[in-house]
């Protein structure tokens, strides 16, 4: 079970589709502060948020970024 999480401001991924389709959020500040980045779907702020450990985010991000994933 994830602990609860600060008090969070939410930035939407440049990824995102601006349409409205594939839009993510994340917490850089969360992340700095707890060593955990929340994520969400921007659709659904009160819907579930997923906790990934800043190294595995940060291995992820690159991932896209260098187009592997």
């Amino acid at each position: 079970m994830t602990p609860p999480l600060p008090a969070t401001a939410w930035v939407k991924s440049s990824y995102s589709n601006q349409d409205g389709g594939n839009c993510l959020e994340w917490s850089p500040t969360t992340a700095t502060t707890t060593g955990t980045v929340p994520v969400r779907d921007s659709k659904k702020p009160h819907g579930p948020i997923l906790t990934f450990p800043t190294d595995a985010f940060t291995t992820f991000v690159d991932g896209v970024r260098a187009g592997k994933l």
